[in-house]
């Protein structure tokens, strides 16, 4: 209930936000033309894509503007976004350059004074408001390709200052774009409702070519979703859809309009998704903004006549380009199985709900699931395990936040209770997330309902100098560091036994580099350098090295 009333205030800012917008003005962040690699809203795991990808040129170092008057509020390094300032403007909005290669002047003097303080390569300075002044234009820092990045580019956040809210920037720069292209339909997904759809003889979603050639049959109650993406002149990139409107005989029974979510609606986009599938209905528990059904059935669709529905997709893009995608349903009269269910494995979205197994406790407060569900749980027992495996569902279904799984030790190989952690089981192998012993059982918190048991890691991460060699000479100190089982939970560098800041630049690589300056390290000799990586579970490594420099 707190969410949906959220919701509805928030909402009442739209309007507002509309009319704003179309008086506020920006800038562009560079001095030429613009190309974008990435827009607002693009499905990515568990999130909304926040803003902008700017593209530059592949090269990192271009100068990045401020967009308006304003002052920088925020100045972080994170090994996620890399480098990045916060700025925030006059006109009712505030920005995050994320991914950028350095900062300027006195920030970057400060930054590193910070980092060398704390002795970490991540850090965060809050300035006072009128500290750093920015006008239109002028430069703040450098474009870059730093922290979770796949090339160099400019990630650029808009939001409005007075709900906080991420908001599409592409209005503020239309006129700057050229963009004739209309959006795409790759394929049709068709959801019939567990225990009242059917479709094609089975109650499977099922997927299907756009324009169809020969109706679907179905009968009961089904959703309809849509796998599409936007396209631009001159690139070969594609992006994220707008707008899509489904009519149904004419009448529109759903929109998504993706212009702007909040951080706490973030997460809902995997109610609204399946895959790359954009559903045409609403699960109950999911309160996104951007999404409105106008059946007063949440977008759902009941086929009880033996005839045909037409069904017509609307795509559009920021610019007005528009296509259309179309497919005919023919009711057709049949049964439709009863879903039946245990009631202990039986969990409604709109109340806490608790399971409670031989060595496995879960909880999942209210508001956690978006829908209903009817787990296919499962326990497995393995002789040799360290506990049960413990099948929730066999199908990963997302929840809004953490819930408190708790999972019995059978046994204790290791007597060090800090080795043992939690483990998502997947066809890929063992991932961590976690986990802390208590009384014999691992105490933890999960985000989706899927498989998962306890495992032992008592392999610490693995160290490897890279050219070595070549480090006096390029002035870089060079190390990869892997975990294979829980993750690096921290590192520490040092040279001569003093503190050395290396930094993870590029999280697509395991490498993490520290440049050498004369301020920190005597030139002109030899050097003993020691790196400590530690895992999630304590184990340790260490190595030392030695350079001329």
């Amino acid at each position: 209930m707190k969410r949906y009333i959220t919701a509805l205030l928030l909402a009442c800012s739209m309007q507002a936000f509309t009319q704003n917008q179309t008086q506020a003005t920006f800038i562009p962040p560079f001095d030429f033309p613009l190309t974008l690699s990435g827009n607002f809203g693009e499905i990515r795991a568990n999130h909304f894509h926040g803003g902008l990808d700017f593209k530059t040129g592949g090269v990192i170092g271009k100068p990045v503007r401020a967009l308006a008057d304003g002052y920088i509020s925020r100045i972080r390094v994170t090994n996620g976004s890399g480098y990045v300032l916060d700025v925030t403007y006059d006109n009712g909005y505030f920005t995050i350059n994320r991914h950028l290669s350095g900062f300027l002047g006195a920030i970057a003097k400060r930054v590193e004074e910070l980092q060398y303080k704390e002795e970490s390569y991540e850090v965060e300075i809050i300035p006072e408001p009128g500290e750093y002044p920015v006008k239109a234009g002028q430069q703040i820092a450098w474009s870059g390709n730093t922290g979770y990045s796949f090339g160099p580019h400019l990630h650029l956040d808009v939001f409005e200052t007075a709900t906080g809210d991420y908001i599409d920037p592409m209005p503020f720069f239309l006129t700057r774009i050229k963009d004739n292209t209309a959006p795409k339909a790759e394929s049709i997904m068709l959801f019939p409702q567990s225990g009242k759809g059917v479709v094609e003889g089975s109650q499977d979603r099922q997927a299907f070519q756009p324009n169809h050639p020969r109706p679907i049959e179905a009968w009961g109650v089904i959703g309809s979703g849509i796998k599409a993406y936007d396209y631009m002149d001159g690139v070969h990139n594609r992006y994220g859809v707008h707008t899509v409107i489904l009519t149904v005989d004419g009448e529109e029974v759903f929109r998504s309009t993706v212009d702007r979510f909040s951080q706490e609606e973030n997460r809902m986009i995997n109610s609204w998704t399946y895959g790359q599938y954009m559903k045409s209905f609403i699960e109950p528990g999911n309160a996104l903004r951007l999404l409105k059904a106008s059946n007063n059935n949440r977008g759902l669709v009941t086929v009880d006549e033996e005839r045909e529905y037409h069904f017509v997709y609307t795509l559009k893009d920021a610019f007005g380009n528009t296509s259309h995608a179309r497919f005919t349903v023919q009711g057709k009269k049949q049964p439709v199985e009863t879903l039946h269910h245990r009631d202990k494995y039986f969990f409604a979205w709109n109340k806490t709900n608790i399971l409670q197994e031989p060595g496995l406790s879960l909880i999942i407060p209210k508001g956690m699931l978006y829908d209903d569900i009817a787990l296919n749980y499962q326990m497995k027992a393995d002789s040799g395990a360290v506990s049960f495996t413990y099948q929730l569902n066999d199908e990963r279904v997302p929840l809004h936040g953490g819930c408190e799984l708790r999972i019995g030790l059978r046994r204790k190989p290791v007597a060090d209770s800090t080795k043992y952690y939690v483990a998502r089981v997947t066809p890929k192998g063992l991932y961590g997330v976690g986990g802390k012993y208590e009384n014999g059982f691992m105490k933890t918190h999960i985000r989706e309902l899927a498989t998962y048991t306890v495992a032992v890691d008592t392999v610490p991460p693995v160290i490897t100098p890279i050219s070595p060699k070549n480090w006096g000479r390029t002035g870089k100190i060079v190390y990869s560091i892997k975990d294979k089982a829980t993750g690096i939970c921290s590192y520490r560098g040092t040279i001569d036994g003093k503190y050395a800041l290396f930094g993870r630049p590029n999280m697509t690589r395991t490498q993490y580099i520290c440049e050498l300056d004369p301020k920190y390290v005597k030139k002109g000799g030899k050097h003993v350098v020691e790196m400590v990586a530690t895992d999630d579970c304590g184990n340790e490594t260490v190595v030392r090295d030695t350079f001329v420099w």
